[in-house]
């Protein structure tokens, strides 16, 4: 296993600002960051790959989020360009970075809705597109961690078996899934059934509580979970994702209004030794 942590919760850009606060997460054992990519240009993302090796960090994922002027779902063909240039920007960003995956809602903007589930169309379209980012992802090393969110998110991909679907429709090897503790606690029924049912396709693990703040302090039931992670033989990325208050941006898109953790050190800290003894404990009951 490896760890590591979303910046979102420091930042959805990162600058020179934020390296110190980097720097603590690589003193505090975690292997490597998600890194968001909202914004910006390979230029600035290869910068930020110097950086990142100075420091110690693997990048693990990048985490992107269409809008809906660029999304590739859209009835729209214009907007579905758009969209399939988005990705391709991200991708580049993603290259530039030297990131192992690019994941995250890449299927369809946040908060944006029809009234209805996804239609034909619009799985036949997202299938298209994100089996050819895959192929260039493939080229380059990289492999696609598409994320489900839940119903108060978006309409597309919500529980784990619309998400196992999809990616069988995409139907590429280099198009995984990001398995996120939060959404599928809202979506589905059982955290081990639905870990089951999209293990042969999972890229990244998303550890998150069910109030988004310090993995432990809620009541989503980790030890579960990383009893079917391990048990699935999934040895890559547990990845920390968390938000509080404290950015407008991030606060308005993940509706948290209130914090979530007292601060970063202890968000860090705590975390990083929650998510380890729990992955752990998990592969020693699994040995035992």
């Amino acid at each position: 296993m490896k760890l590591g942590i979303n910046l979102l919760c420091l930042t959805d850009f990162v600058t020179v600002e934020h390296l110190p606060a980097i720097r603590q997460i690589k003193a505090l054992g975690y292997d490597g960051v998600e890194v968001p990519v909202l914004s910006g240009d390979a230029a600035h993302y290869a910068w930020l790959a110097r950086e990142l090796d100075a420091i110690g960090l693997e990048r693990c994922t990048t985490s992107i989020v269409p809008g809906p002027d660029v999304s590739p779902i859209a009835d729209d063909a214009d907007i579905r360009a758009r969209g399939r240039q988005h990705l391709d920007w991200a991708l580049d960003c993603a290259i530039a970075l030297g990131a192992q995956s690019v994941g995250g809602p890449i299927h369809a903007p946040i908060g944006h809705f029809t009234g209805t589930g996804p239609t034909e169309s619009e799985l036949s379209y997202g299938a298209e597109v994100h089996h050819a980012l895959a192929e260039r992802a493939e080229r380059n090393g990289i492999y696609l961690s598409l994320e489900h969110l839940n119903r108060f998110e978006t309409y597309f991909l919500n529980t784990t078996a619309q998400c196992r679907d999809y990616a069988r429709r995409v139907d590429h090897p280099a198009c995984r899934i990001m398995y996120d503790t939060f959404h599928a606690n809202i979506e589905d029924r059982d955290q081990v059934e639905a870990y089951e049912i999209v293990s042969p396709h999972v890229g990244v693990v998303h550890i998150s509580e069910n109030d988004r703040g310090i993995p432990g302090r809620g009541h989503i039931d980790f030890t579960a979970i990383m009893g079917a992670v391990r048990r699935s033989g999934y040895d890559g990325w547990v990845t920390l994702e968390a938000f509080g208050a404290g950015l407008p941006a991030i606060a308005a898109a993940t509706r948290v209004w209130r914090p979530l953790f007292p601060d970063y050190e202890t968000l860090f800290a705590e975390s990083a030794d929650f998510i380890r003894r729990t992955w752990d404990a998990a592969g020693r009951e699994l040995a035992a």
